[in-house]
């Protein structure tokens, strides 16, 4: 017997790869799709790719109602799963897409969200140190950010490893325009985007930092600083993610390359590419994968280490899904692939 899943905010771009990874999963099935003001619409005038659930009707997102699945996921804009959430009995266990339950500080999430804090919950990135067993034996998880999963991945372990300073972190990190959601922007026109790279919420001042910061302190055991600068691309999915820091004396590639190696040699999503060769979007497209690679600068006394993920993927539909296995039990690789779309 599948188990019964409920998406709300199915009519985003998450919403719709939440969809589409739960149709091609061996034990859990969307049994109802929850939207905002595209409710009463059939999910395929909203996503034609989903022929298999092209009659369907999207429901008006009630907690009542999303109460009566077996697991419900969140895809909903930051700002709007906490009120949702509260209302869920406690059994019911939720993965929650969006921002609200992410960060521990209040102040930083007043600073960056606004007011309202919601409390955080056990955070779900399954490579990290730790976090699996605290994953399963959640009810609720917060799936981190598209950039900050990226960024985590690669930087984590050097820090953990105290190979770079700490309190020197610089992220540039390109995104597809998916990772700005559906909502119609004129910023996000093709004729805007096309042929073109901006850089957007630069000098602090993106949403993501506060949580790139979260997480790294905890990797490194001391406060880390992050000066994160965006950038949009003109393509619909995919992160390329560039973090640098200042090297630790005596730290090559080989001892940066080793580092990545000792903790991700078990990992299915997450590949360690060859000496030399570097991380493409392309070849996570449409997957759960994780691309990394890092080199020592000596000219400048820096670590690089590059991060390919799909935005949609690893950084959200994907991630849910490997939380909500390990949550519910199931293979934690269930309907999921490392293997990119390509060309």
């Amino acid at each position: 017997m599948s188990i019964r899943v409920a998406v709300a905010g199915a009519s985003g771009y998450a919403g719709g790869e939440l969809l589409r990874l739960l149709l091609g999963h061996p034990g859990l099935s969307p049994w109802l799709v929850a939207a905002g003001g595209q409710a009463g619409r059939r999910i395929g005038e909203v996503h034609p790719s989903l022929t298999p659930l092209a009659d369907q009707v999207m429901v008006v997102t009630e907690a009542t109602t999303l109460a009566q699945a077996d697991l419900v996921f969140l895809a909903l804009p930051h700002g709007e799963s906490a009120a949702l959430a509260a209302q869920i009995p406690a059994e019911v266990p939720v993965v929650d897409l969006g921002a609200d339950h992410r960060l521990a500080d209040p102040e930083a999430w007043e600073t960056f969200y606004g007011p309202g804090h919601a409390g955080s919950w056990v955070y779900g990135l399954p490579e990290l140190p730790g976090r699996r067993a605290v994953i399963a034996d959640a009810t609720r998880v917060a799936n981190p950010g598209c950039y900050p999963t990226s960024v985590a991945v690669g930087a984590a372990p050097l820090l953990a490893a105290g190979l770079v300073d700490p309190s020197d972190v610089v992220v540039v990190a390109a995104s597809g325009t998916s990772g700005a959601g559906r909502a119609p922007s004129p910023t996000l026109l093709g004729s805007e985007v096309m042929g073109s790279l901006s850089a957007y919420k630069a000098g602090g001042a993106h949403q993501h930092t506060p949580e790139m910061e979260q997480t790294l302190s905890e990797a490194a055991g001391q406060q880390v600083t992050v000066s994160f600068t965006p950038i949009l691309a003109p393509m619909p999915r995919g992160i390329l993610a560039t973090t640098t820091a200042r090297l630790g004396d005596g730290v090559t590639t080989e001892t940066l390359r080793a580092a990545l190696h000792a903790a991700y040699a078990s990992e299915t999503f997450v590949h360690v590419l060859p000496d030399g060769r570097w991380p493409r979007t392309a070849d996570v497209a449409g997957s759960n994968g994780v691309h990394v690679q890092a080199a020592a600068d000596h000219h400048a006394g820096r670590a690089v280490v590059v991060v390919a993920i799909d935005n949609l993927g690893k950084g959200a539909a994907g991630q849910a899904i490997q939380n909500a296995n390990l949550m519910l039990g199931l293979e934690e690789n269930a309907g999921l692939s490392a293997v990119g779309v390509a060309p």
